[in-house]
């Protein structure tokens, strides 16, 4: 039970890898968010204090010139060398013994005004709920292929403050870790590079009894470079996102019998959804629709992913080459 006057500590974690100049940029934001987060408090609701954790998964700790700048007590740094976002994630969990409350913020995201305060609200006016994950917005470092545009291949979701919810992504996600700790879940290691670890982390969440709700005031920016705004990179991510669909459902299907009819479900519509994205595209074609088009060729790509996944192959979508580390 949090009592007014038992200040909660909260840490804001930053998962980076080969982003020092990212992180310049975002680690004052991120102390100017812990200000304000201090000053919140009064006589009916509890009081905060935090702090930053940056973990690099760069062994040769690229990052540390740019942590070590800033010059705050209130900032920490570590080395996570195990290669992998789930293996970070991990050592956030590990590092922040001390803290009640954990904060996700990815290196490449800029908070918006109130972030942190609105998603410390939701927990207190929700009753304390194991999660709350705020929107995220795309911004773009270029003008938008129109093709991109009319697919909304960068449109995420958004709902009332206060909605349940059962799964969640990592980008922008406060976790009670009083509760994360006693269920016992975990970002799973083996899909550190081929994403969905916060997928299958938050449904394993909700699979235990605990409550994840919704926070739209909180917002933050996803900064998406031009290497990311390619028609080829957003098929290859609705691949991935089919895939990890795919292997996510099998592994929380919880029996062998129950695995084998996630599989067939899932090749099935895989197929499905390849038939049904070509037809779109053709019809996109002959129309010249783009939005059908774009819609088509995603339906086609994801459900090829899910056909591969349901085979058992993980899409390794972050594997990294040897100079990458």
């Amino acid at each position: 039970m949090v009592r007014p006057d038992e200040p909660v500590r909260v840490t804001i974690a930053v998962p980076t890898f080969h982003r020092p100049a990212e992180l310049t940029t975002l680690l004052p934001m991120l102390l100017a968010h812990a200000d304000r987060a201090a000053a919140l408090g009064g006589a009916d609701r509890a009081a905060f204090t935090a702090d930053v954790l940056v973990i690099d998964n760069d062994p040769e700790a690229s990052g540390r010139p740019a942590v070590e700048a800033v010059q705050d007590a209130r900032l920490r740094y570590v080395v996570e060398p195990h290669p992998g976002i789930s293996a970070v994630r991990n050592r956030a969990l590990d590092e922040v013994a001390g803290s009640r409350l954990l904060a996700f913020i990815d290196d490449d995201e800029h908070p918006h005004d109130g972030w942190l305060e609105h998603l410390l609200d939701t927990w207190e006016s929700a009753g304390h709920p194991a999660a709350v994950a705020g929107r995220v917005v795309a911004s773009f470092a270029g003008p938008l292929d129109p093709w991109l545009a009319a697919g909304r291949f960068y449109v995420r979701r958004s709902m009332p403050t206060g909605t349940p919810i059962d799964v969640a992504a990592a980008g922008n996600l406060l976790l009670d870790l009083d509760q994360v700790r006693a269920s016992g879940v975990r970002f799973a290691d083996d899909l550190g590079l081929s994403g969905g670890e916060d997928t299958l982390f938050s449904r394993q969440l909700h699979a235990s009894g605990l409550r994840m709700v919704w926070c739209d005031e909180s917002a933050i920016t996803d900064l998406v470079p031009l290497d990311r705004m390619t028609r080829r990179w957003v098929l290859k991510r609705a691949w991935s996102h089919g895939n990890s669909a795919s292997v996510l459902r099998v592994r929380l299907a919880g029996s062998r019998m129950r695995a084998i009819v996630a599989r067939v479900s899932s090749v099935v519509g895989g197929l499905v959804r390849v038939v049904g994205g070509a037809v779109r595209w053709a019809f996109g074609s002959v129309t010249r629709s783009l939005t059908h088009q774009a819609r088509g060729a995603r339906a086609i790509w994801r459900g090829g992913g899910m056909v591969q996944g349901a085979a058992g192959v993980v899409y390794q979508e972050y594997a990294r080459d040897e100079a990458a580390g």
